[in-house]
Protein backbone atom coordinates (compact mmCIF):
# COMPACT_ATOMS: atom_id res chain seq x y z
CA UNK A 1 0.00 0.00 0.00
CA UNK A 2 2.99 2.44 0.96
CA UNK A 3 4.53 1.27 -2.30
CA UNK A 4 1.20 2.22 -4.04
CA UNK A 5 0.81 5.66 -2.56
CA UNK A 6 4.72 6.87 -3.42
CA UNK A 7 4.02 5.50 -7.21
CA UNK A 8 1.20 7.95 -7.79
CA UNK A 9 2.70 10.67 -6.02
CA UNK A 10 6.09 10.61 -8.07
CA UNK A 11 3.61 10.14 -11.40
CA UNK A 12 1.89 13.72 -10.40
CA UNK A 13 4.97 15.42 -9.86
CA UNK A 14 6.24 14.12 -13.34
CA UNK A 15 3.00 15.38 -14.75
CA UNK A 16 3.15 18.83 -13.63
CA UNK A 17 6.74 18.84 -14.62
CA UNK A 18 6.11 17.95 -18.36
CA UNK A 19 2.69 20.39 -18.38
CA UNK A 20 5.04 23.38 -16.99
CA UNK A 21 7.45 22.87 -19.45
CA UNK A 22 4.76 22.71 -22.46
CA UNK A 23 3.84 25.86 -21.59
CA UNK A 24 7.36 27.31 -21.24
CA UNK A 25 7.83 26.49 -24.89
CA UNK A 26 4.86 27.67 -26.17
CA UNK A 27 5.46 31.24 -24.90
CA UNK A 28 8.52 31.25 -26.48
CA UNK A 29 7.56 30.08 -29.77
CA UNK A 30 4.48 32.45 -29.73
CA UNK A 31 7.17 35.66 -29.04
CA UNK A 32 9.57 34.43 -31.50
CA UNK A 33 6.61 34.04 -34.35
CA UNK A 34 5.44 37.82 -33.15
CA UNK A 35 9.49 39.11 -33.85
CA UNK A 36 9.83 37.84 -36.71
CA UNK A 37 5.75 39.25 -38.12
CA UNK A 38 6.55 42.42 -37.11
CA UNK A 39 10.23 42.47 -38.91
CA UNK A 40 8.53 40.95 -42.08
CA UNK A 41 5.60 43.78 -41.69
CA UNK A 42 8.96 46.43 -41.63
CA UNK A 43 7.34 48.37 -38.35
CA UNK A 44 10.23 47.95 -35.16
CA UNK A 45 10.11 49.76 -31.78
CA UNK A 46 10.01 54.19 -32.63
CA UNK A 47 13.08 55.79 -30.71
CA UNK A 48 11.67 57.67 -27.70
CA UNK A 49 12.50 61.64 -27.67
CA UNK A 50 12.60 63.52 -24.37
CA UNK A 51 11.72 67.18 -23.53
CA UNK A 52 14.10 68.85 -21.77
CA UNK A 53 15.04 72.24 -20.29
CA UNK A 54 18.22 73.66 -21.55
CA UNK A 55 20.32 76.98 -20.85
CA UNK A 56 22.92 78.07 -22.55
CA UNK A 57 26.82 77.42 -20.70
CA UNK A 58 27.65 81.40 -20.55
CA UNK A 59 31.04 81.86 -18.96
CA UNK A 60 31.75 85.30 -17.17
CA UNK A 61 32.49 87.11 -13.85
CA UNK A 62 31.25 85.52 -11.09
CA UNK A 63 30.97 86.88 -7.54
CA UNK A 64 30.49 83.83 -5.02
CA UNK A 65 28.49 84.25 -1.96
CA UNK A 66 29.45 82.89 1.08
CA UNK A 67 25.98 81.76 3.08
CA UNK A 68 26.18 80.49 6.45
CA UNK A 69 24.31 81.17 10.15
CA UNK A 70 24.86 83.61 13.00
CA UNK A 71 24.23 85.09 15.94
CA UNK A 72 23.41 88.51 16.04
CA UNK A 73 25.36 90.04 19.76
CA UNK A 74 26.03 93.44 21.06
CA UNK A 75 28.94 94.80 20.90
CA UNK A 76 28.56 96.85 24.49
CA UNK A 77 27.16 94.84 26.91
CA UNK A 78 27.77 96.21 30.70
CA UNK A 79 27.46 94.80 33.94
CA UNK A 80 25.45 97.59 36.07
CA UNK A 81 27.36 97.06 40.01
CA UNK A 82 26.92 100.10 42.18
CA UNK A 83 30.39 100.79 43.66
CA UNK A 84 29.23 100.77 47.41
CA UNK A 85 26.44 99.27 49.25
CA UNK A 86 23.33 100.67 51.13
CA UNK A 87 19.50 101.11 50.77
CA UNK A 88 17.86 101.92 47.72
CA UNK A 89 16.13 105.59 47.58
CA UNK A 90 15.14 105.57 44.10
CA UNK A 91 15.22 104.06 41.32
CA UNK A 92 15.04 105.22 37.03
CA UNK A 93 11.78 104.49 36.00
CA UNK A 94 12.66 101.97 32.56
CA UNK A 95 14.74 100.22 35.13
CA UNK A 96 13.39 96.95 34.20
CA UNK A 97 13.61 94.38 32.05
CA UNK A 98 13.42 95.30 28.37
CA UNK A 99 13.47 98.95 29.53
CA UNK A 100 14.99 101.43 27.20
CA UNK A 101 17.37 104.32 28.95
CA UNK A 102 19.54 107.35 27.65
CA UNK A 103 23.24 108.25 28.17
CA UNK A 104 23.30 110.04 31.52
CA UNK A 105 20.26 109.32 32.99
CA UNK A 106 20.38 108.71 36.49
CA UNK A 107 19.23 104.49 37.28
CA UNK A 108 19.87 104.26 40.54
CA UNK A 109 20.25 106.41 43.84
CA UNK A 110 21.70 105.05 47.07
CA UNK A 111 21.32 106.15 50.40
CA UNK A 112 24.40 108.62 50.60
CA UNK A 113 23.85 109.07 54.59
CA UNK A 114 27.12 107.09 55.31
CA UNK A 115 29.13 109.02 52.60
CA UNK A 116 28.23 112.24 53.46
CA UNK A 117 28.89 111.41 57.23
CA UNK A 118 32.42 109.85 56.04
CA UNK A 119 32.91 113.28 53.70
CA UNK A 120 32.49 115.55 56.73
CA UNK A 121 34.87 113.56 58.67
CA UNK A 122 37.32 114.15 55.92
CA UNK A 123 36.53 118.08 55.34
CA UNK A 124 36.98 118.53 59.31
CA UNK A 125 40.44 116.02 59.03
CA UNK A 126 42.11 118.60 56.24
CA UNK A 127 41.11 121.77 58.09
CA UNK A 128 42.98 120.08 61.28
CA UNK A 129 45.69 119.14 58.75
CA UNK A 130 46.06 122.42 57.42
CA UNK A 131 46.22 124.41 60.33
CA UNK A 132 48.77 122.07 61.16
CA UNK A 133 50.69 123.41 58.03
CA UNK A 134 50.27 126.91 58.55
CA UNK A 135 51.60 126.28 62.18
CA UNK A 136 54.43 124.50 60.99
CA UNK A 137 54.95 127.60 58.25
CA UNK A 138 54.65 130.09 60.76
CA UNK A 139 57.31 127.70 63.34
CA UNK A 140 60.05 127.78 60.47
CA UNK A 141 59.64 131.61 60.13
CA UNK A 142 60.41 132.45 63.02
CA UNK A 143 63.63 129.37 63.28
CA UNK A 144 65.07 131.31 60.80
CA UNK A 145 64.38 134.73 62.10
CA UNK A 146 66.61 133.40 65.11
CA UNK A 147 69.11 132.20 63.17
CA UNK A 148 69.90 135.64 61.56
CA UNK A 149 69.82 136.80 64.93
CA UNK A 150 72.10 134.24 66.00
CA UNK A 151 74.42 134.94 63.44
CA UNK A 152 74.32 138.83 64.01
CA UNK A 153 75.37 137.98 67.52
CA UNK A 154 78.47 136.00 66.09
CA UNK A 155 79.49 139.03 64.42
CA UNK A 156 79.50 141.43 67.13
CA UNK A 157 81.22 138.97 69.38
CA UNK A 158 83.71 138.81 66.85
CA UNK A 159 84.60 142.02 66.61
CA UNK A 160 84.33 142.77 70.34
CA UNK A 161 87.01 139.72 70.41
CA UNK A 162 89.08 141.49 67.87
CA UNK A 163 89.20 144.73 69.51
CA UNK A 164 90.33 142.98 73.05
CA UNK A 165 93.12 141.51 70.99
CA UNK A 166 94.03 144.71 69.93
CA UNK A 167 94.26 145.99 72.79
CA UNK A 168 96.32 143.35 74.15
CA UNK A 169 98.57 143.73 71.18
CA UNK A 170 98.94 147.36 72.58
CA UNK A 171 99.67 146.61 76.03
CA UNK A 172 96.27 148.62 77.20
CA UNK A 173 94.11 145.04 77.79
CA UNK A 174 93.78 142.73 80.13
CA UNK A 175 93.43 139.03 79.73
CA UNK A 176 90.48 138.68 81.89
CA UNK A 177 88.93 141.38 79.19
CA UNK A 178 90.05 138.91 76.56
CA UNK A 179 89.05 135.94 77.63
CA UNK A 180 85.37 137.22 78.46
CA UNK A 181 85.07 138.59 74.86
CA UNK A 182 86.10 134.60 74.28
CA UNK A 183 83.62 133.06 75.51
CA UNK A 184 81.20 135.27 74.24
CA UNK A 185 81.99 134.73 71.00
CA UNK A 186 82.46 130.96 71.51
CA UNK A 187 78.39 130.88 73.39
CA UNK A 188 77.70 133.19 70.37
CA UNK A 189 78.55 130.34 67.55
CA UNK A 190 77.06 127.60 69.82
CA UNK A 191 73.67 129.74 69.95
CA UNK A 192 73.89 129.60 65.55
CA UNK A 193 74.48 125.88 65.55
CA UNK A 194 70.91 125.42 68.47
CA UNK A 195 69.39 127.72 66.01
CA UNK A 196 70.59 125.91 63.40
CA UNK A 197 69.36 122.75 64.62
CA UNK A 198 65.71 124.33 65.22
CA UNK A 199 65.36 125.33 61.92
CA UNK A 200 65.91 121.98 60.43
CA UNK A 201 63.07 120.70 63.31
CA UNK A 202 60.89 123.13 61.72
CA UNK A 203 61.05 122.66 58.27
CA UNK A 204 61.01 118.62 59.35
CA UNK A 205 57.56 119.60 61.22
CA UNK A 206 56.89 121.75 57.83
CA UNK A 207 57.01 118.94 55.94
CA UNK A 208 55.45 116.26 58.12
CA UNK A 209 52.72 119.18 57.98
CA UNK A 210 52.11 119.04 54.11
CA UNK A 211 52.33 115.27 53.53
CA UNK A 212 49.52 115.32 56.09
CA UNK A 213 47.78 117.69 54.03
CA UNK A 214 48.64 115.83 51.09
CA UNK A 215 46.94 112.81 52.80
CA UNK A 216 43.74 114.28 53.50
CA UNK A 217 43.00 115.86 50.48
CA UNK A 218 43.48 111.98 49.27
CA UNK A 219 40.84 111.35 51.83
CA UNK A 220 38.49 113.89 50.98
CA UNK A 221 38.78 113.20 47.47
CA UNK A 222 37.97 109.45 47.96
CA UNK A 223 34.77 110.05 50.45
CA UNK A 224 33.99 113.09 47.72
CA UNK A 225 33.94 110.10 45.06
CA UNK A 226 32.13 107.64 47.52
CA UNK A 227 29.51 109.91 47.71
CA UNK A 228 29.05 110.41 43.90
CA UNK A 229 29.00 106.36 43.49
CA UNK A 230 25.38 106.44 45.50
CA UNK A 231 24.04 107.72 42.12
CA UNK A 232 24.37 104.79 38.82
CA UNK A 233 24.25 106.68 35.70
CA UNK A 234 23.70 105.22 32.37
CA UNK A 235 26.62 105.06 30.68
CA UNK A 236 25.55 104.73 27.30
CA UNK A 237 21.66 104.66 25.72
CA UNK A 238 20.40 101.24 25.89
CA UNK A 239 18.05 98.59 27.09
CA UNK A 240 18.08 96.92 30.29
CA UNK A 241 17.97 92.93 30.57
CA UNK A 242 18.47 91.16 33.88
CA UNK A 243 17.34 93.34 36.27
CA UNK A 244 17.32 92.19 40.03
CA UNK A 245 17.01 95.33 42.02
CA UNK A 246 13.50 96.82 43.61
CA UNK A 247 13.51 100.18 45.37
CA UNK A 248 13.69 99.68 49.33
CA UNK A 249 16.26 96.82 48.74
CA UNK A 250 19.57 96.41 49.80
CA UNK A 251 22.95 96.11 48.15
CA UNK A 252 26.35 95.77 48.39
CA UNK A 253 29.28 96.89 47.08
CA UNK A 254 30.14 95.84 43.30
CA UNK A 255 27.01 93.64 43.52
CA UNK A 256 25.29 93.14 39.90
CA UNK A 257 21.77 94.49 39.83
CA UNK A 258 21.65 94.35 36.17
CA UNK A 259 23.02 94.32 32.46
CA UNK A 260 22.77 96.95 29.87
CA UNK A 261 22.90 96.24 26.17
CA UNK A 262 23.56 98.74 23.36
CA UNK A 263 21.01 97.82 20.79
CA UNK A 264 22.67 100.50 18.22
CA UNK A 265 25.85 98.42 18.59
CA UNK A 266 25.04 95.07 16.89
CA UNK A 267 27.05 92.57 15.17
CA UNK A 268 26.96 89.04 14.17
CA UNK A 269 29.05 85.73 15.20
CA UNK A 270 29.10 83.27 12.61
CA UNK A 271 31.86 80.56 11.82
CA UNK A 272 33.26 79.16 8.60
CA UNK A 273 35.68 75.97 7.69
CA UNK A 274 39.17 76.58 7.10
CA UNK A 275 38.96 76.68 3.51
CA UNK A 276 36.11 79.18 3.74
CA UNK A 277 38.25 81.41 5.59
CA UNK A 278 41.19 80.75 3.61
CA UNK A 279 38.81 82.42 0.70
CA UNK A 280 38.33 85.73 2.61
CA UNK A 281 41.69 86.82 3.29
CA UNK A 282 44.24 89.14 1.67
CA UNK A 283 47.38 88.45 0.07
CA UNK A 284 49.18 89.83 3.32
CA UNK A 285 46.86 86.90 5.09
CA UNK A 286 44.19 89.37 6.70
CA UNK A 287 41.02 89.27 6.69
CA UNK A 288 39.24 91.73 3.58
CA UNK A 289 37.08 94.37 4.16
CA UNK A 290 34.29 92.61 2.94
CA UNK A 291 30.62 93.97 2.36
CA UNK A 292 27.56 91.19 4.26
CA UNK A 293 24.27 91.25 4.35
CA UNK A 294 22.33 89.61 7.54
CA UNK A 295 18.55 88.49 7.19
CA UNK A 296 16.41 87.40 9.51
CA UNK A 297 13.23 85.54 8.74
CA UNK A 298 10.10 86.66 10.54
CA UNK A 299 6.74 85.06 9.82
CA UNK A 300 7.82 85.29 6.22
CA UNK A 301 8.91 89.00 6.33
CA UNK A 302 12.57 89.30 6.38
CA UNK A 303 14.61 91.72 7.71
CA UNK A 304 17.72 92.61 5.69
CA UNK A 305 20.57 94.72 6.95
CA UNK A 306 23.81 95.26 5.40
CA UNK A 307 27.19 94.26 7.82
CA UNK A 308 30.61 93.68 7.10
CA UNK A 309 33.55 92.05 8.48
CA UNK A 310 35.32 93.53 11.45
CA UNK A 311 37.25 90.95 12.90
CA UNK A 312 38.15 87.21 13.69
CA UNK A 313 38.82 85.38 16.96
CA UNK A 314 42.25 84.72 17.70
CA UNK A 315 41.10 81.28 18.75
CA UNK A 316 40.02 78.53 17.53
CA UNK A 317 38.41 77.13 20.86
CA UNK A 318 37.93 73.48 22.68
CA UNK A 319 35.97 71.45 20.73
CA UNK A 320 35.94 74.09 18.02
CA UNK A 321 36.85 73.31 14.26
CA UNK A 322 37.10 76.33 11.62
CA UNK A 323 37.09 80.32 12.40
CA UNK A 324 35.06 82.28 14.31
CA UNK A 325 34.09 85.56 12.35
CA UNK A 326 32.58 88.70 13.58
CA UNK A 327 30.39 90.90 11.14
CA UNK A 328 29.18 94.62 12.07
CA UNK A 329 25.84 95.60 11.40
CA UNK A 330 24.53 98.79 9.86
CA UNK A 331 21.23 100.17 11.99
CA UNK A 332 20.30 97.20 12.88
CA UNK A 333 16.25 97.69 13.61
CA UNK A 334 14.31 94.91 13.94
CA UNK A 335 17.33 92.80 15.49
CA UNK A 336 18.01 91.93 18.69
CA UNK A 337 20.81 90.22 21.15
CA UNK A 338 20.51 86.29 20.32
CA UNK A 339 18.13 86.59 16.94
CA UNK A 340 19.47 83.59 14.82
CA UNK A 341 20.15 84.99 10.89
CA UNK A 342 21.70 84.20 7.86
CA UNK A 343 24.63 85.95 6.48
CA UNK A 344 25.92 86.22 3.08
CA UNK A 345 29.53 87.31 2.28
CA UNK A 346 30.44 88.01 -0.94
CA UNK A 347 33.73 86.22 -2.01
CA UNK A 348 36.66 87.50 -4.51
CA UNK A 349 35.40 87.56 -8.15
CA UNK A 350 35.82 84.42 -10.04
CA UNK A 351 36.79 84.71 -14.06
CA UNK A 352 35.32 82.73 -16.78
CA UNK A 353 32.83 80.81 -14.45
CA UNK A 354 29.20 79.48 -15.58
CA UNK A 355 26.18 79.80 -13.44
CA UNK A 356 24.07 76.29 -13.69
CA UNK A 357 21.75 74.63 -11.51
CA UNK A 358 22.41 72.15 -9.38
CA UNK A 359 19.80 69.62 -10.83
CA UNK A 360 22.44 69.91 -14.30
CA UNK A 361 25.08 68.41 -12.95
CA UNK A 362 25.44 64.75 -12.47
CA UNK A 363 27.75 61.87 -11.04
CA UNK A 364 31.72 62.89 -11.24
CA UNK A 365 30.94 66.63 -12.30
CA UNK A 366 29.41 65.75 -15.45
CA UNK A 367 26.97 67.97 -18.01
CA UNK A 368 24.50 66.65 -20.51
CA UNK A 369 25.59 68.89 -23.26
CA UNK A 370 23.05 69.34 -26.95
CA UNK A 371 24.69 68.07 -29.59
CA UNK A 372 24.50 67.29 -33.03
CA UNK A 373 20.95 66.08 -34.06
CA UNK A 374 19.71 66.88 -30.80
CA UNK A 375 21.31 64.16 -29.08
CA UNK A 376 23.01 64.21 -25.98
CA UNK A 377 26.55 63.90 -25.27
CA UNK A 378 28.33 63.91 -21.64
CA UNK A 379 30.83 66.79 -20.91
CA UNK A 380 33.24 66.85 -17.60
CA UNK A 381 33.15 70.38 -15.63
CA UNK A 382 35.14 71.58 -12.92
CA UNK A 383 33.01 72.62 -9.73
CA UNK A 384 33.81 76.13 -8.32
CA UNK A 385 31.38 76.34 -6.21
CA UNK A 386 28.00 75.42 -4.75
CA UNK A 387 25.31 78.62 -4.29
CA UNK A 388 22.13 77.11 -2.91
CA UNK A 389 20.31 75.55 -5.79
CA UNK A 390 23.25 76.71 -8.25
CA UNK A 391 26.30 75.56 -8.52
CA UNK A 392 29.60 77.73 -10.52
CA UNK A 393 31.66 75.15 -12.88
CA UNK A 394 34.39 75.53 -14.92
CA UNK A 395 34.87 74.07 -19.04
CA UNK A 396 37.15 74.86 -21.69
CA UNK A 397 35.14 74.85 -25.35
CA UNK A 398 31.62 74.90 -24.33
CA UNK A 399 30.33 78.21 -24.50
CA UNK A 400 26.96 79.25 -26.21
CA UNK A 401 25.87 75.20 -25.82
CA UNK A 402 22.97 74.43 -24.65
CA UNK A 403 22.90 72.12 -21.53
CA UNK A 404 20.23 69.83 -19.70
CA UNK A 405 18.99 72.20 -17.10
CA UNK A 406 17.47 69.15 -14.98
CA UNK A 407 18.64 65.44 -15.64
CA UNK A 408 17.33 62.19 -14.61
CA UNK A 409 17.92 58.43 -14.89
CA UNK A 410 16.08 58.56 -18.59
CA UNK A 411 18.80 61.21 -19.84
CA UNK A 412 22.49 59.80 -21.17
CA UNK A 413 24.62 60.21 -23.81
CA UNK A 414 23.57 59.64 -27.16
CA UNK A 415 19.86 60.05 -26.50
CA UNK A 416 17.31 62.35 -28.54
CA UNK A 417 15.94 65.09 -27.13
CA UNK A 418 13.29 67.50 -27.94
CA UNK A 419 14.64 71.01 -26.31
CA UNK A 420 12.09 73.53 -24.90
CA UNK A 421 11.66 77.16 -25.74
CA UNK A 422 11.46 79.31 -23.95
CA UNK A 423 7.36 79.76 -24.48
CA UNK A 424 6.93 76.13 -23.14
CA UNK A 425 7.88 77.01 -19.97
CA UNK A 426 4.72 77.96 -17.67
CA UNK A 427 4.72 81.02 -15.72
CA UNK A 428 4.81 80.35 -12.04
CA UNK A 429 1.49 81.07 -10.50
CA UNK A 430 1.17 84.31 -8.08
CA UNK A 431 1.32 83.64 -4.45
CA UNK A 432 -2.93 82.41 -3.48
CA UNK A 433 -4.50 85.20 -1.44
CA UNK A 434 -7.09 84.95 0.38
CA UNK A 435 -9.92 87.55 1.67
CA UNK A 436 -10.79 87.82 5.56
CA UNK A 437 -13.72 88.78 7.28
CA UNK A 438 -13.82 91.12 9.72
CA UNK A 439 -13.88 88.72 13.16
CA UNK A 440 -10.55 86.60 11.69
CA UNK A 441 -8.69 89.66 10.67
CA UNK A 442 -9.36 91.12 14.13
CA UNK A 443 -8.23 87.68 16.05
CA UNK A 444 -5.18 87.71 13.72
CA UNK A 445 -4.49 91.07 14.44
CA UNK A 446 -5.06 90.86 18.00
CA UNK A 447 -2.79 87.93 18.14
CA UNK A 448 0.50 89.74 15.93
CA UNK A 449 -0.17 92.98 18.55
CA UNK A 450 0.18 90.76 21.73
CA UNK A 451 3.46 88.26 20.58
CA UNK A 452 6.03 90.13 22.26
CA UNK A 453 8.46 87.75 20.50
CA UNK A 454 8.24 89.46 16.93
CA UNK A 455 10.48 92.38 16.60
CA UNK A 456 8.96 95.72 16.06
CA UNK A 457 9.72 96.36 12.54
CA UNK A 458 8.47 92.71 11.41
CA UNK A 459 5.10 93.48 13.53
CA UNK A 460 4.75 96.26 11.46
CA UNK A 461 4.69 94.73 8.04
CA UNK A 462 2.32 91.91 9.14
CA UNK A 463 0.12 94.45 10.70
CA UNK A 464 0.09 96.16 7.21
CA UNK A 465 -0.46 92.93 5.39
CA UNK A 466 -3.46 92.03 7.33
CA UNK A 467 -5.19 95.56 6.79
CA UNK A 468 -5.31 95.15 3.15
CA UNK A 469 -7.92 93.57 1.14
CA UNK A 470 -6.24 90.39 0.28
CA UNK A 471 -3.73 88.65 2.26
CA UNK A 472 -1.38 85.83 1.09
CA UNK A 473 -2.71 82.75 2.43
CA UNK A 474 0.50 81.36 3.81
CA UNK A 475 1.08 84.14 5.67
CA UNK A 476 -2.55 83.39 7.53
CA UNK A 477 -1.85 79.55 7.82
CA UNK A 478 1.61 80.49 9.57
CA UNK A 479 -0.28 82.82 11.90
CA UNK A 480 -3.12 80.91 12.83
CA UNK A 481 -0.78 77.89 13.01
CA UNK A 482 0.78 79.16 15.79
CA UNK A 483 -2.21 81.01 17.46
CA UNK A 484 -3.33 77.19 17.74
CA UNK A 485 0.18 76.22 19.23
Amino acid sequence: MRFLRRSLSGLFLLGVTLALGIAAVSMVMTAIGESAGDERRGGGGRERVFAVNVIPFDPQTQTPVLEVFGEVQSARVLDLRPSTGGTILSVHPNFQEGGRVGQGDLLVEIDPSNAETALAFAQADLDEAQAEDRDATRALDLAREELVSAEEQVTLRQRALQRQIDLVERGVGTEAALEAAELSAATARQAVISRRQSLAQAEARLDLAKARVDRRNIALAEADRNLRDTKLYAPFAGILTDVTLVQGGTVTANERVGQMVDARALEVAFRVSTPQHARLLNDAGELRDTPAQVTLDAFGIQIQHDARLTREAPVVGDGQTGRLLFASVDGGEGLRPGDFVQVSVEEPPLDRVARLPASALGPGSTILVLGEEDRLREETVQLIRRQGDDVLVQARGLRGDLVVAERSPLLGAGIKVRPLDSDDTAVPDAPAMVELDDDRRARLVAFVEGNTRMPAAAKQRVLERLQQPQVPEELVTRLESRMGS
